[in-house]
């Protein structure tokens, strides 16, 4: 029967024995939607202070150029499973995220009218040509909340991956205490 464990014998403890190798383990992870760049200074100069704007671009031109490396690095591993990753691009990536994401709150707070003031724009890394954009800073909160959603899988995808060391081949073993930043 396909795709079914075959029935061990119980052993006297009544506990049944364990596999000894469970194989290549992977996650699902989708594509990536990548953030095209906006200028926050020609659509927001006039409204608000200068060091929220500079925050707002700063940490949005950081994310934009990190999630476009990211995107490379994923793909690349998804070809070869066993490519050996850091996953400390991914944690700043995600700090990055958590950084951009209360300013960008500030943006819709008490429905406030500079929600609507930039076009938020979004592409998809399967399909370039799909692009999304919308003049409401709501929708980009939900584009970064996706993102940072997407990239906890990918860090689970990494964590359950076997990895390649210089003596060979060594799988990853998970010890349960790793921290999702």
């Amino acid at each position: 029967d396909m795709g079914c464990f075959a029935s061990t014998p119980k052993e006297i403890g009544g506990n049944r024995k364990r596999p000894s190798n469970i194989g290549e383990v992977s996650v699902f992870v989708p594509g990536l939607r990548i953030p095209k760049p906006v200028d926050f200074s020609q659509c927001l100069g006039a409204h608000i202070p200068k060091s929220v704007l500079d925050r707002l671009s700063a940490l949005r031109t950081q994310i934009v150029v990190m999630v476009g490396h990211e995107a490379l690095t994923i793909t690349r591993s998804r070809r070869k499973s066993a490519t050996q990753h850091g996953g400390s691009t991914l944690a700043d990536l995600q700090q990055a995220l958590e950084d951009y994401l209360p300013v960008l709150l500030g943006l819709v707070k008490d429905g406030s009218p500079l929600q609507h003031k930039i076009q938020f724009s979004w592409v998809n890394q399967e399909d370039v040509a799909e692009e999304t954009a919308m003049p409401n800073a709501w929708y980009e909160v939900l584009s970064v909340l996706h993102l940072m959603a997407m990239l906890s899988l990918s860090q689970a995808n990494l964590l359950l991956l076997p990895r390649i060391s210089a003596d060979g081949y060594q799988p990853k073993v998970s010890d349960g205490r790793h921290s999702f930043h």
